[in-house]
């Protein structure tokens, strides 16, 4: 606590002052955030960091493995903030990123048994998709590039709950909201996109923003090369 505490400080005496006006526009507007950004709750992953953006530009949604329970599933906090987002909000745009070595990842593997771990075991029923699209495509890798392909077709699974969303399936079809899936491999600093007419992950350049999937969400198991540990 003590390193929390010294940053509040710090915070308190050095950035605020220097950003006062800015603090103070955010208290006295309301949000209009660029994206939601869903990712996954490891404390190694900074959504702020990754894209260069300020308080007030992302509406986040974190927990373990980045997991967006369909519609339908017992109501939490990912489905009304989902719905806060783009009713309320009128968010366009939606983020799923997942991660580079990811724990929840490692756990729907099978890697370590989660009896001892009900609410976690129950969670990762929502990417059960995932753990049968990865052992039934992917049986002769090595285990980093499994846990690269459990992330990647993770990521797709995601989206594709996503879109179950009342309220993201009118937008989309409309044409007024879009998805896109990221990875995000923390030693290496780089970001990837799905493009769906690729099929496949790809590094986020310059020309990305023209490469989002609009109203098509892809299907898990959809895509024929895997970026990152399928190189």
């Amino acid at each position: 606590m003590e390193k929390l505490i010294a940053g509040v400080h710090r915070f308190r005496r050095l950035e605020y002052p220097a950003q006062q006006d800015f603090f103070q526009q955010l208290a006295n507007k309301d949000q209009k955030p660029v994206a939601l950004f869903i990712t996954c709750a490891d404390s190694r992953v900074h959504p702020n960091l990754i894209t260069q953006t300020e308080p007030g530009d992302l509406f986040l949604i974190r927990n373990a493995g980045n997991i967006v329970p369909p519609h339908g599933a017992p109501t939490g906090g990912e489905t009304a903030t989902i719905e806060y987002a783009v009713e309320v909000l009128g968010i366009r745009n939606i983020i799923i990123c997942g991660h580079s070595q990811c724990g929840a990842m490692q756990a729907l593997l099978g890697n370590g048994s989660l009896d001892h771990l009900p609410a976690v075991k129950a969670w990762c029923a929502h990417a059960e998709a995932t753990r049968r699209i990865v052992r039934q495509k992917y049986r002769d890798l090595s285990d980093h590039e499994l846990a690269v392909a459990a992330t990647e077709e993770n990521i797709l699974v995601q989206m594709n709950n996503l879109s179950t969303h009342p309220c993201v399936a009118a937008r989309l079809a409309s044409d007024e909201l879009h998805i896109f899936g990221w990875y995000y491999d923390i030693g290496c600093g780089l970001v990837l996109q799905y493009v769906q007419h690729e099929g496949r992950f790809v590094e986020i350049n310059d020309e990305a923003h023209l490469a989002h999937p609009r109203r098509n969400v892809p299907s898990p198991g959809q895509r024929l090369a895997l970026q990152g540990g399928l190189r």
